[in-house]
């Protein structure tokens, strides 16, 4: 019996080593920086250790006032990696974005829902589960997504809040008030102002280079979404709900710009909390002196590199226990 004891003894503690080794490693796996992009390493060792994976598609998904135009540059980066880069528009977006702003009507009423099922039905076309990436709106269509089922991985780019996230920032209430403060605008699509543009998206630019930024990508957005977004926490069926104990979705990276108006750090690190009882992969890093144009801001190659060697890192990985 006394060395029944023993033994029982030596392999619980051998079980506690192995269990807490393995947290070690998970520890190190869901790094949350705070107020500093990656180190030249810790991107070393994210592209060095990504796992061979099947998936050999991103799907990138834009965001609110903004066309699939938006992701030209991260196109044409991850297909010379090799990758096939689908950049779809909403619903209606498709076309000539001249067009979308002469008649905007097209867009008036679109829904969270609407849009979300648009994307999941080019993603089931696919031989195989792609990466999907998100951002600002789409970020948020990107939790929907995953939480449905689908992609290989996620990121979630500046992402506009789920239901749950209960306090928003005083600069996005600023940048969303245009809209909400109407009811009549339910079911209108509308543009910023070029000032509007340069608050919410470009401000580390000059007035002359937002214009630039302005005049290239901007386009009048549904202000349904706002609205389902900004009043999720009073409906009991919004279209924006996500379960965030979802043990079986695929991992998530939330990414953050330091100088985002429209989803600060704050709103983005709220959402990033809210999936910590899941024992899937989450992530979240911050990226100082970004702003919302996060996309095509000087420096966007670092994000866009983080964000696909993340990815590629993660898919297949093991969820948490």
């Amino acid at each position: 019996m006394d060395a029944w004891a023993a033994q029982a003894g030596r392999c619980l503690r051998t079980g506690a080593r192995a269990k807490s080794r393995r947290w070690s490693r998970m520890d190190r796996r869901t790094n949350l920086t705070r107020g500093r992009p990656p180190t030249e390493k810790e991107i070393a060792v994210t592209a060095n250790s990504a796992k061979p994976n099947p998936a050999d598609t991103v799907v990138l998904i834009h965001g609110l006032w903004m066309t699939p135009l938006s992701w030209e540059h991260w196109v044409k980066r991850y297909t010379d990696r090799g990758y096939r880069a689908i950049a779809r528009g909403w619903p209606g977006m498709d076309g000539d974005i001249e067009q979308l702003r002469r008649d905007p009507s097209a867009l008036a009423g679109l829904g969270v829902s609407q849009i979300v099922d648009h994307y999941e039905r080019i993603i089931r076309e696919l031989e195989l589960p792609p990466i999907i990436m998100g951002h600002s709106f789409g970020g948020l269509f990107t939790q929907i997504l995953l939480d449905r089922g689908l992609g290989a991985a996620g990121v979630a780019i500046a992402s506009a809040p789920v239901k749950g996230v209960l306090l928003l920032p005083f600069s996005t209430l600023k940048v969303s008030f245009p809209a909400l403060s109407n009811p009549a605008n339910l079911h209108k699509a509308a543009p910023l102002t070029p000032e509007q543009f340069h608050y919410a998206f470009t401000n580390r630019l000059s007035e002359e280079e937002s214009r630039k930024v302005f005049e290239r990508y901007a386009v009048p957005g549904p202000d349904h979404v706002l609205f389902q977004a900004g009043l999720a926490n009073l409906n009991p069926h919004a279209e924006t709900t996500v379960n965030f104990r979802n043990d079986g979705r695929a991992p998530l990276l939330f990414i953050a710009g330091g100088k985002d108006h429209i989803s600060p750090p704050s709103l983005t690190e709220m959402n990033y909390r809210l999936y910590k009882k899941s024992k899937a992969i989450t992530d979240y890093q911050e990226f100082p002196n970004r702003t919302h144009f996060i996309l095509g801001q000087p420096g966007w190659e670092e994000v866009a590199d983080y964000a696909l060697d993340w990815a590629t890192q993660h898919i297949g990985a093991t969820p948490r226990v």
